[in-house]
């Protein structure tokens, strides 16, 4: 297959924009026929008019004439109409095709789900419907009809207000939709089914009524009440934080169960994935409740920050979803536990982000090119882009950013613009230069932080060396120094906060921001007035790695004191990683592994302060393998999986004590709150029992014996799922009777709830047990298992390839195993065999033997002359690598 690559310097602005946008779908039971009435304007003259689409051609009509087929010229992803043929003024274009919901196992385009019809058309899906000038930059107002079956299609939704509908005859009826803003194509949305609706109302600041309607099946349609909750919630946050006011009449989510993304943010229509809507306490964790929050969140954030101001191109993605991102973060911060919720967005991002950044996959945040959009839609581009926002927000502080995005809708409202209109808005807005910030977004790879610090007595001052250095990426191996900015603050030996000066200002301070911008720079602070410990990258104030030359004592005292609750957890996690990289050092080399009594003696300390049991829980979570992996080579994944398993055993054996009393208290706390329904969802028991599920691992782990106690407990908790799946995880490594019963239990309870089971096959997968992988074989023939809906394959196939221990397998037989799954899921859903791949992308930094059998497993891939333009751009990065 010859490469098409895409080429962020090669952008032209388009030939032909879309002044009116007006479509028909007649559906019928086995196909769609799609009428497509466009008021196209040409931007330059003499050239053809070639459209972007793959669905099948019935008819082309300019100016209301049919164009004869030797005026037009149809390949596999275009149709070309000859430039003799475009008229100098405005012309119509009208075309007819046919697509065939049921056939479409992509999910991208028009698609069929349980007998109902829907779409996804980010980023290239609407040429799958009918062929249009598919790029983000070309808006339209768009106008919808939509023909069908009332009883088999009784609901009838696409983009903004309900304008007209009526009946044709008993059997068929008919509806139209306007959206009054001009939006690009893949903002488009329709649905079409037997739907229930949930309804409420929002009133906004202006004193408007908007409609909110929620559509599921209607045995899910007693479990959105959370969602709607969520709705309102974002709304009224987006109006007082940001001065944003919701622009229809009407705001529209659907559900859907086969979805390969979380949600889509569809002008007034969003599609989301079942999972990040639905929601009670029998099924859903707390943490499923926080993650619709968070969902919830960002798709209506969207409204402003993606839909009114669009991306111009796909190369600026991260201009919308970074933004967003960073705003539903912000928004989960607000609700509840903001240091908790800073931390566990750090956590992913170098569980996930940091390897993307360190793999063959490398790319910026604004990628310079790319052979396959959906292979974009990636941890960088989204949490890394939110991080390089945030380096605004930390620089200008609230009132500065606000400035900056107020300025920045007032320039491009209603316009597809770019990651520097938005960096220079920020900039104009506050009188700033940010033109080093422009590096963030041009520049892969994670940068090393190395701060060195000397304390002079006689000038009582406290020096901070700083030097930066960025990895070589595939790309590009000579890199240009970053604007940083490193938020510290200062500690004595008895961890009291210590003031100091600036040179720059005749104030004491307790914090400070220091601009990194050269690759070495020396910070003086004045007026130190004793020997101290810097807390540094407060609120992880920049994504980068930190070489910390912090002894274990400074660590420990941070962990202790540190009033920065990031930088608290950071020493913390520095301490774990030393304490891993210790026993991996003795595992190499056939010693003994260290006890770490002064790092069990820190955690128990930090347990047994007056902290957030939320927080606490985040305490007890060990950095991953991947992140402890990340810069080596000649990796044996196992032993890090055993360097990292000795240092949880040494731990929960010396805390088991308090391991045991922390969880009295916190059953205590569940049973006697004041809640008139303690298992529902409520933020602060939500805190409580995630302290609970940590400990529950720890406590296993120092006791396996106890697996008998756990049993009676997940009985008499089995009412809240968060209970249920805790208990669960913490039993899920053990070979032991009990732990089948209760795995088969759940499954028999929660067989038909489709939500349920993943979680189900999610613990399969994640099992450490040997038999894992035979497992997960016969997991795939489980009745609610299906290779086709994306959901599953995550849950069990994705988590597979997460588990170190077997996708590892010193035989290799887990890497066969997932090549094997993605050449059967590539054949109709590229995009998510492509995400599936990416599990590969380690090859290059592993021992040679695990290496070859990688390798090998992969040019199984290779020679697969149909694989998928998808799949074949991640392949190929990872064998070169």
């Amino acid at each position: 297959m010859q490469k098409n690559i895409h080429r962020l310097k090669d952008y032209r602005q388009p030939d032909f924009t879309v002044l009116q946008t007006d479509l028909h779908f007649d559906i019928e039971s086995e196909y769609t026929t799609v009428k497509s009435h466009l008021l196209v304007r040409a931007q330059n003259a003499g050239v053809p008019c070639v459209l972007d689409g793959s669905a099948e051609l019935l008819e082309i009509k300019l100016n209301g004439v049919r164009l004869p087929e030797n005026t037009y010229e149809l390949s596999e992803e275009k149709l070309s109409i000859a430039a003799d043929q475009i008229p100098h003024n405005d012309f119509v274009l009208e075309i007819t095709t046919r697509v065939y919901p049921a056939q479409n196992k992509s999910l991208m385009g028009l698609y069929a789900s349980s007998g109902n019809l829907y779409t996804q058309c980010e980023p290239e899906g609407f040429r799958k419907i009918t062929y249009y000038f598919d790029r983000p930059d070309v808006m339209s107002v768009f106008t919808t009809t939509m023909v069908a079956d009332k009883k088999h299609y009784p609901v009838l939704l696409s983009n903004g207000n309900l304008i007209d509908s009526g009946s044709l005859n008993h059997e068929r009826h008919w509806v139209k939709w306007q959206d009054p803003f001009a939006k690009p194509s893949y903002l488009f949305a329709l649905v079409a089914g037997d739907l229930a609706v949930s309804e409420d109302t929002f009133t906004t600041q202006s004193g408007k009524a908007v409609a909110l309607k929620f559509y599921t099946r209607a045995e899910d349609a007693a479990k959105t009440d959370f969602a709607l909750a969520s709705l309102k919630n974002a709304m009224r946050w987006d109006e007082t934080r940001f001065g944003l006011e919701y622009d229809l009449d009407i705001y529209m989510v659907v559900a859907v169960g086969d979805f390969n993304m979380g949600a889509m943010e569809n002008k007034g229509l969003n599609i989301f994935n079942t999972k990040y809507v639905l929601a009670d306490s029998t099924s859903a964790t707390d943490a499923d409740f926080e993650g619709i929050e968070s969902v919830i969140g960002h798709e209506y954030f969207h409204n402003w920050t993606g839909n009114r101001v669009t991306c111009r191109d796909w190369f600026q993605l991260s201009l919308k979803e970074g933004l967003t991102v960073f705003r539903d973060q912000e928004f989960s911060g607000d609700r509840a536990g903001r240091a908790v919720r800073r931390i566990q967005n750090v956590r992913a991002l170098r569980s996930l982000q940091f390897p993307e950044d360190a793999g063959p996959t490398a790319h910026p945040v604004r990628p310079a090119s790319y052979e396959e959009i959906n292979n974009f839609y990636t941890m960088t581009v989204y949490e890394k882009g939110a991080e390089v926002v945030r380096l605004y927000h930390t620089l200008l502080g609230e009132d500065g950013f606000q400035r900056g995005m107020k300025l920045y809708f007032q320039r491009y409202d209603g316009q597809a613009v770019t990651c520097d209109d938005f960096r220079q808005a920020m900039a104009d807005a506050n009188g700033r230069d940010f033109s080093q910030m422009a590096l963030w977004y041009s520049q892969a790879g994670t940068p090393l932080l190395e701060i060195k610090s000397h304390y002079d007595a006689k000038q009582r001052t406290f020096t901070l060396n700083c030097k930066q250095s960025i990895p070589p990426t595939p790309e590009m191996a000579e890199k240009q120094p970053m604007l940083i900015p490193i938020k510290i603050g200062l500690l004595s030996k008895n961890g009291q906060t210590t003031s100091f000066r600036l040179p720059e200002n005749s104030h004491a301070q307790d914090e400070a921001v220091l601009l990194l911008t050269q690759s070495e720079q020396d910070f003086v602070l004045h007026d130190v007035s004793e020997a101290v410990i810097p807390s540094l990258l407060r609120g992880f104030s920049a994504p980068v790695k930190l070489n910390d030359e912090r002894s274990d004592e400074d660590l420990m005292l941070l962990l202790a004191h540190d009033s920065d609750e990031f930088s608290r957890w950071e020493a913390g996690q520095t301490l774990y990683r030393r304490a891993i990289a210790a026993n991996l050092a003795a595992l190499s080399t056939g010693k003994t592994v260290p006890e770490h009594a002064l790092l069990a003696k820190a955690m128990n300390e930090a347990l047994n302060t007056d902290l957030d049991p939320a927080y606490k829980a985040l305490l007890l979570q060990m950095p991953s393998e991947a992140e402890l992996w990340e810069d080596d080579i000649g990796i044996n994944p196992l032993l890090y999986v055993e360097a990292r398993e000795t240092v949880l055993d040494g731990l929960s054996a010396a805390l088991s004590d308090t391991i045991n009393r922390w969880c009295q208290w916190c059953h205590e706390q569940e049973e006697n709150s004041q809640y008139e329904n303690p298992a529902a969802y409520h933020p602060d028991l939500a805190g409580v029992r995630s302290f609970l599920n940590a400990l529950r691992q720890w406590l296993i782990r120092a006791n396996p014996d106890r697996i008998t106690d756990i049993h009676r407990e997940y009985t008499r908790l089995a009412k809240n799922m968060t209970h249920e799946w805790g208990i669960l995880h913490s039993i899920n490594h053990l070979d032991n009777a009990n732990r089948d019963a209760l795995l088969a239990q759940f499954v028999e309870y929660h067989a038909n709830n489709a939500l349920v089971m993943d979680k189900y096959f999610s613990l399969v997968a994640s099992s450490a047990r040997s038999d894992t992988l035979t497992r997960v074989q016969a997991a795939m023939q489980h009745p609610a298992f299906s290779l086709e809906n994306p959901n599953k394959v995550r849950a069990l196939l994705g988590t597979f390839s997460r588990n170190v221990r077997h996708f590892h397998a010193e035989n290799g037989e887990g890497y066969a195993f997932m090549v094997e799954q993605i050449l059967r899921i590539d054949i109709f859903n590229p995009q998510v065999a492509s995400r599936l791949l990416q599990a590969f992308n380690l090859r290059s930094k592993l021992e040679p033997k695990r290496q070859a059998l990688m390798t090998q497993a992969l040019q199984q891939l290779q020679q697969q002359a149909d694989l998928s333009r998808d799949s074949r751009e991640v392949l190929d990065k990872i064998l070169v690598s």
